[in-house]
């Protein structure tokens, strides 16, 4: 059931604490941690802590959830001090995106140049 923690999703395992992380912010609905395979200098993932398999769902879901998840990236990025230079904020949503774990979360990447269109 869709807000309910699943039993084989890793990132549900990371928010109760089953599987360690390095976790640089934490609010009531949120968990920030850094990639453990990072593309940038500053790579942190922002998920809510209910689960939600992609951004649109969670968006249809609890608006006000990925509105956490959206101010959590902006203060990673104060708080790695990459806000000044820029930084990206990434939703992969499905596999042919890129999305590899089926938990809603956010990629914030900075701290080196971004070209455009993405890779």
């Amino acid at each position: 059931m869709a807000g309910e923690p699943q039993a084989d999703c890793l990132f549900c395992k990371i928010v109760a604490g089953e599987v360690p992380a390095t976790v640089v912010r934490e609010t009531e609905t949120t968990i920030a941690f850094r990639d453990i395979n990072p593309q940038a200098p500053t790579h942190v993932l922002v998920v809510p802590k209910a689960h939600y398999p992609d951004a649109a769902s969670l968006a249809a879901a609890e608006p006000t959830v990925a509105a956490d998840i959206l101010r959590e990236a902006a203060q990673v990025a104060a708080d790695d001090k990459v806000d000044a230079t820029g930084f990206r904020i990434v939703f992969n949503t499905g596999s042919g995106a890129g999305q590899t774990v089926f938990h809603t979360h956010c990629h914030v990447l900075g701290g080196r140049g971004f070209n455009w269109p993405p890779g």
